[in-house]
C-alpha cells in the first residue's frame, strides 16, 4: 500500500544553555495529554502497519515457530523458603503466571516435590493467580511479591498503567482474605521484617526512589514512618534484609559513590522500629557493599569494596559488624584481592558457605568456599567449572541460609536455561530443570563463538557469534545475513542466554552477533569508563569497528547487515545511523535514548540527576553539552541517506518517554527522508503502544506477538526470510 507517512506539525521552541541557541521544532509532542500527540501517535501506528502489512505471513509463521516450541503449560522450579515450597504455575491460553506453594516433606526437606505441569499436587495452594489481577486491564505487571518468614503474609504489588508506579496490597495466606492495607504509589519491591512490619520504598516526582519507609499491619498508610531520606538526587535508594534474617540494609549510591546503614531486626536481639547505624559514612568515589556472615561464632560483615582510583575492579574483604569505620581499619581484612584483569560482582553468603561471581574474559566465574569449620578461620574459593567456552551462571532461588545445597542457573546461546543442585558436601551435580524447547529442536545444530575486533585506538573487543553449524561465516565467497546488537552503557554486560525467538533467525542462516562495546561492564570497571561520560564516543566507534570487521571478514554485506538496540542501546542504534547509516541494511531502536541532551537539560524529568555521572552534567558544564551535541542522534540528523529504521516505544515509559522516538523519526523524515527514499528506498517507522511502559506489552502472548513482528521486519530487511532446507544443508 503506498501511503504517505505522517507529517508533525513544527512549532518552534528554542533552547538556550551556555549561550548557544537551538532550535526544537518537534518539542511539542512532549504533552503527553494532547489530542493532538494522541493524533499524531496513532497516525504513525497506521501509517507503520500498513508498511509492514506485506510482512503479515511471515509475522505469523514466527509467531508459530515460537510458540510451538513452548511448553504454554509448564511450572518453575520449586524453591523451599521456610516450611514451604514455592513455584509458579503457567498455563495455556493464559497470559500471566500462577504464584503457588506446598508444604514441605519433612521425610525429604531438601528434596523438591515432583509436581506435574496442569495437574494440582497434593496439599497446593494457589497465593497469587496474576490473570485474575489482570482481568480488565489493558496492561498488568507485577512489582513485589514478598513473604513473611513464617509464610502467612504475602505483600504483592501491581501497575495496571506502565509507568512504575505499584499499589501495594497484603493478603492473609492462611485464610485467602486480602487486608485493609493499601499502599499507593510505591516503588519496586517489598521487605517483611517478622511477621508484621514491612519496609518499602517510595519515589520522588522524578521517579528517584528517596525513601524507605515502614509499615505497621493493621495500621493506616497515614501512619508508616520515613525510616530514611536521600536529599541528593544523585542517590538511590534500596532496602533488603540479609538472607541470615539477622539485619536489615538500607543502601544509597550513586553510579560511583554509595553507603549502607543497618538494623538489628533478629527475633532475639532486634528491633524493626530502632535506630538505623552507618556502616560507613560515603566517600566520593568508593562503593561498598556488605552482608552478613557468621565466622567462628562472630558476626561479620562480608564487604565487596571498589573505589575509581586503585580498586576500579574491586575486591572482597570482611570485618566484624560494627567496626568497619574505615578500610585501613586493623579489623578490615582482604580476602580477594584486586586484580586488573578479574571483575569482582559480588558474594552470597550463606551459613556454612561463600559463593564469590566475578567476571574474567566477558564471561562470569563462580567460586565456593567452604564455611563448615565454624572454628574461625576462612577457606579458600574452589571454582565452579563448566564446559562451554561462552555461557551464562549464576546463584538462583537459595532463600534458605542453612541450605545444605546451592542452586545455581545456567544457560547459553545453545543451551537452553538450566538450574542445578549442588550438594555442599560431595559436591554432586544434579540437574533440576531444563528449559523445555518443543518440536524437532537439536542444540547440535547450533554452535557459538568469540571473536574479537581491534577498534581504532587498539582496544580488543569481544564478539559473540552464533549460528547453525550448518552455516560458515567465513566460507570464501560467501556473505550471511547478520543481525547485529549492541547495549553498551551503565557497566551493564549482555551475557550469553539462549533464545525460543533467535532460532526462527538462526534456521534462516542468520548469523547473530553480539558486540560487547566499551560503556559495557563485560571487560571490567576500565571497560566501562571508557564508554561513558566524555569517552562515550568509543561505544559508537566499537559498534562500527565490529561491524566493519565482519564485512571485511565477508561474513556479511551492508545488505544483509541489520543492527539492534534498545533504551541506551538505542542511543547508539541512533548514533550509529548518523555515523555509519551505509553499514547496514536497517537498524531497529526499542524504545531509544535517542534525544538525550534535550532529556538530561531537564533535571525534573525522571532519572536525569542521577544519569549526570553517566553522561556528564551539560546542565551546568558547556564542555559536556558541547560533547553530547556533538552525538546526540535526534541533534545530528543530516541530509544523507539512512537505512530504513523501525523505532518501537511505550506511550507510559518513565524511563525513555515516548516523545524521543517520536521527535527522532519526525525528523529523520524532514531532514533526511527525501535523500533517503532516493537512495536507499527508506521507510522510516513508529511503532508506539500506547498502554505500556518501558518493558513493551504486557502478557506473554502480546510479547510474543510483537517479538514476532520485529523479528519479521529484520529478517526481511536482512534478505533472510526463508527457512533453510535441512539441518544439513544450507
Amino acid at each position: 500500500m503506498d501511503l504517505n507517512p505522517p507529517v508533525a506539525k513544527k512549532k518552534p521552541v528554542t533552547r538556550s544553555f551556555h549561550g548557544r541557541d537551538v532550535v526544537d521544532v518537534y518539542e511539542w509532542l512532549r504533552d503527553k495529554d494532547s489530542p493532538e500527540v494522541h493524533a499524531h501517535l496513532t497516525a504513525e501506528n497506521a501509517y507503520t502497519d500498513a508498511r509492514t502489512g506485506h510482512l503479515k505471513p511471515l509475522e505469523d509463521a514466527v509467531f508459530d515457530e515460537v510458540k510451538s516450541r513452548i511448553l504454554e503449560t509448564d511450572l518453575s522450579v520449586p524453591v523451599r523458603s521456610g516450611q514451604w515450597w514455592y513455584f509458579s504455575r503457567t498455563e495455556e491460553g493464559k497470559s500471566y503466571p500462577t504464584m503457588c506453594r506446598i508444604p514441605v516433606d519433612h521425610d525429604a526437606p531438601w528434596t523438591p516435590p515432583e509436581i506435574v505441569p496442569g495437574e494440582p499436587a497434593d496439599g497446593e495452594q494457589v497465593m497469587l493467580d496474576c490473570n485474575a489481577l489482570a482481568e480488565g486491564e489493558e496492561f498488568f505487571s507485577l512489582g513485589a511479591a514478598s513473604l513473611t518468614v513464617d509464610g502467612t503474609l504475602l505483600a504483592y504489588s501491581t501497575d495496571t498503567v506502565g509507568d512504575e508506579r505499584f499499589t501495594l496490597r497484603i493478603k492473609d495466606l492462611s485464610s485467602g482474605e486480602l487486608l485493609e492495607d493499601v499502599l499507593e504509589g510505591v516503588a519496586y519491591g517489598a521487605t517483611w521484617v517478622g511477621d508484621d512490619h514491612l519496609f518499602y520504598q517510595r519515589v520522588d516526582d522524578a521517579w528517584r526512589p528517596h525513601e524507605i519507609w515502614r509499615h505497621r499491619v493493621g495500621t493506616p498508610e497515614s501512619e508508616d514512618v520515613c525510616v530514611f531520606r536521600e536529599d541528593d538526587e544523585a542517590y538511590w535508594t534500596g532496602v533488603g534484609v540479609t538472607r541470615s534474617e539477622r539485619f536489615l540494609l538500607v543502601s544509597t549510591a550513586s553510579k560511583t559513590t554509595s553507603e549502607t546503614w543497618y538494623l538489628d531486626v533478629s527475633a532475639e536481639t532486634g528491633d524493626p522500629e530502632g535506630e538505623l547505624t552507618c556502616v560507613r559514612p560515603r566517600e566520593k568515589d568508593v562503593q561498598y557493599d556488605v552482608d552478613h556472615v557468621v565466622v567462628g561464632g562472630v558476626d561479620e560483615w562480608l564487604v565487596v569494596r571498589e573505589e575509581l582510583e586503585g580498586l576500579p575492579n574491586g575486591e572482597v574483604g570482611h570485618c566484624p559488624v560494627g567496626t568497619i569505620d574505615g578500610f585501613t581499619d586493623p579489623s578490615y581484612e582482604v580476602l580477594v584481592p584486586h586484580r586488573d584483569d578479574v571483575r569482582v560482582e559480588g558474594v552470597d553468603c550463606f551459613a556454612d558457605h561463600l559463593v564469590l561471581s566475578t567476571r574474567e574474559n566477558a564471561i562470569e566465574q563462580l567460586a565456593l568456599m567452604d564455611l563448615s569449620d565454624h572454628s574461625g578461620g576462612w577457606g579458600r574459593f574452589e571454582p565452579i567449572r563448566f564446559d562451554e567456552e561462552l555461557y551464562s551462571a549464576g546463584t538462583v532461588g537459595n532463600s534458605e541460609w542453612q541450605s545444605p545445597v546451592l542452586r545455581v542457573s545456567y544457560t547459553s546461546y545453545v543451551t537452553p536455561a538450566q538450574v542445578w543442585e549442588i550438594d555442599l558436601r560431595t559436591g554432586e551435580r544434579v540437574l533440576r530443570r531444563e528449559q523445555t524447547v518443543l518440536g524437532d529442536f537439536d542444540r547440535s545444530r547450533y554452535t557459538a563463538s568469540r571473536r574479537w575486533v581491534t577498534a581504532s585506538d587498539g582496544a580488543r573487543i569481544p564478539v559473540s557469534l552464533v549460528h547453525r553449524t550448518d552455516v560458515d561465516p567465513l566460507e570464501e565467497g560467501a556473505t550471511h545475513p547478520v543481525l547485529l546488537y549492541g547495549y553498551g552503557s551503565y557497566e551493564a554486560c549482555m551475557d550469553p542466554y539462549f533464545s525460543v525467538f533467535r532460532l526462527s533467525m538462526l534456521d534462516r542462516g542468520v548469523v547473530y552477533a553480539v558486540a560487547h562495546v566499551r560503556g559495557g561492564g563485560e571487560m571490567g570497571r576500565t571497560w566501562y569508563e571508557q564508554g561513558k561520560t566524555l569517552q562515550k564516543m568509543n561505544t559508537f566507534t566499537d559498534f562500527i569497528a565490529v561491524a566493519d570487521d565482519l564485512i571485511a571478514a565477508g561474513i556479511t554485506s551492508p545488505e544483509k547487515m541489520v543492527a539492534e538496540g534498545g533504551s541506551a542501546g538505542g542511543l547508539l542504534m541512533g548514533a550509529v545511523a548518523n555515523m555509519a547509516p551505509d553499514r547496514f541494511a536497517g537498524i531497529e531502536a526499542v524504545v531509544p535514548f535517542v534525544d538525550p541532551l534535550t532529556s538530561i537539560l531537564m533535571p525534573e524529568l525522571p532519572l536525569t540527576v542521577t544519569e549526570w555521572e553517566e553522561w556528564g552534567d551539560p546542565y551546568h558544564d558547556p564542555a559536556v553539552y558541547d560533547y553530547m551535541a556533538g552525538y546526540a542522534p535526534y541533534e545530528n540528523v543530516t541530509a544523507q541517506a539512512y537505512p530504513p529504521i523501525l523505532a518501537i516505544s511505550g506511550l507510559n515509559d518513565t524511563r525513555v518517554l515516548y516523545v524521543e522516538p517520536t521527535k527522532w523519526i519526525a525528523k529523520l523524515r524532514e531532514v533526511a527522508g527525501e535523500v533517503s527514499a532516493a537512495e536507499r528506498g527508506s521507510d522510516f517507522l513508529l511503532k508506539t503502544d500506547m498502554t505500556s511502559g518501558h518493558g513493551g506489552v504486557s502478557g506473554r502472548y502480546e510479547k510474543w506477538r510483537q517479538s514476532a513482528f520485529e523479528t519479521a521486519w529484520e529478517l526481511d530487511r536482512m534478505g533472510a526470510t526463508e527457512l533453510l532446507d535441512s539441518p544439513g544443508r544450507g
